[in-house]
């Protein structure tokens, strides 16, 4: 008898992968098609439970498809990791302090581009 924690992947990666499948595709998809564009080896119920914490985590959108639903990215990738670290700042009383260890923390290449954007001379795509 294995060891089903051993087997377990670690935490987001599911995410990840769901989110890559939603992101390659020309439009919405149902969990069938993403359990067959991640290779058919996670059941259908996972998939739908991850495509279901997405939702609610505001990462995609879903509409009704037949007896369920199909799925779509709200952002792309850029977007959600710019949600995750205002929703980090937001957890944190002194957002001051996060910040400033936040940019102590930049390599000198993202700290000038930082400074670019936030002086109105870059690109922030």
């Amino acid at each position: 008898m294995g060891d089903k924690s051993a087997e377990r992947r670690p935490a987001g990666e599911l995410e990840a992968g769901v989110l890559a499948a939603l992101w390659a595709a020309d439009g919405p998809l149902t969990p069938a098609q993403v359990q067959e564009i991640l290779g058919g080896t996670l059941a259908r119920t996972t998939v739908t439970t991850i495509l279901s914490r997405l939702h609610e985590k505001g990462a995609v959108a879903r509409r009704r498809s037949g007896r369920g639903f199909a799925y779509v990215p709200t952002e792309d990738a850029s977007g959600l990791t710019a949600r995750r670290m205002h929703a980090e700042l937001a957890r944190d009383e002194d957002r001051g302090a996060v910040l400033s260890r936040f940019v102590s923390q930049l390599s000198g290449e993202d700290e000038r581009l930082l400074r670019a954007l936030l002086d109105g001379e870059g690109d922030a795509t």
